[in-house]
């Protein structure tokens, strides 16, 4: 191979960052690495996607204490990728009872947990510290199918599937009272977006039920906070364009007969340079092609990734 395999590479840390954006929320994020949200409420604490490992989970525990000393209730799985949920097992300690998840969540884990976690732990060795202190997989204890509203004290959080787009379990936790909105991976900025398990036809329609939502604040899954309707707009419209271009160029190779290794040098040509150097693009970009010209050639449900499949893609585009 001549290029690092996934984010073999990537061993630099990254700065992290604990963003107040209203009394009750606060974001995590790191320079492009998986961001997490915080909702705090009259009695509890809700925690939006984990980190990867227990250990990890500490730093965000640990900046979570520095303004409250409610109990971790609630726990929310985005989505399911290993390096979002396996840290899980750290906020039992912090008082969780729930772990919280969308039914299209509870299905992939069933169908492709094990392998997902080999897979990417195999792509993102810093991601992963201390990966011995992962118990296993993480499982919800409460899985809903479209919508489920909490209210933590007086305060309303709106737990809502409104679409497949990253997965087809993808979750968005929503603060109506105060049009906060963590997306998870639905969007994403100034950052590669990962489409490897995605649903890339029904993506960008979800973004517009996402968009009509009208949020003021918005956390993506990677990337800054978004402040302000306008910059909210901004990141929806970032992550439409990555999947438009993406899916676009993957259905008019395929018409035209193309390999995969000629889909990928097309995208190339098309993405590199609007998005060539954003944080994991060259990281993402291999999985991305590979799921797209599988739905254009009419596979909806995307192929599990294995490590051993993650490997032979890799050396068959980027040796």
């Amino acid at each position: 191979m001549n290029k690092a395999f996934a984010s073999k590479a990537d061993l630099s840390a990254k700065q992290v960052s604990f963003t107040k954006l209203s009394d009750n929320a606060y974001a995590y994020t790191a320079e492009g690495d998986p961001n997490s949200g915080v909702i705090i409420g009259d009695h509890s604490v809700m925690v939006i996607d984990t980190t990867a490992t227990p250990v990890m989970a500490r730093d965000l525990i640990d900046r979570i204490r520095t303004v409250t000393d409610k109990p971790i209730r609630h726990v929310v799985l985005s989505h399911y990728h290993a390096v979002r949920v396996l840290g899980a097992s750290a906020y039992f300690a912090e008082g969780a009872t729930e772990i919280i998840a969308s039914r299209g969540t509870w299905d992939l884990i069933v169908e492709r947990g094990e392998a997902d976690m080999k897979s990417e732990i195999e792509r993102f060795p810093r991601l992963f510290q201390a990966v011995e202190s992962v118990p296993g997989l993480t499982w919800p204890t409460m899985v809903f199918e479209r919508e489920l509203t909490l209210y933590l004290g007086g305060l309303e959080v709106k737990l809502m599937h409104i679409g497949a787009g990253h997965t087809r379990g993808d979750t968005i936790a929503w603060i109506p009272s105060q049009k906060i909105c963590f997306s998870g991976d639905l969007v994403e900025y100034n950052a590669g977006v990962y489409t490897g398990d995605a649903q890339l036809e029904e993506w960008p329609d979800t973004l517009e039920r996402l968009r009509a939502l009208g949020a003021e604040q918005l956390v993506p899954g990677r990337g800054p906070v978004l402040q302000g309707v306008a910059a909210c707009n901004a990141g929806i419209d970032y992550t439409k364009k990555w999947v438009g271009d993406l899916y676009a160029t993957a259905r008019a190779g395929v018409a035209a007969g193309k390999t995969l290794k000629q889909v990928f040098e097309d995208t190339r040509k098309v993405m590199d340079p609007v998005f060539g150097n954003v944080f994991i693009y060259e990281h993402c970009l291999p999985f991305d092609v590979s799921r797209a010209y599988d739905e254009a050639n009419g596979i909806k449900h995307p192929r599990v990734w294995t490590a051993e499949r993650d490997i032979e893609m890799w050396r068959s585009l980027q040796g």
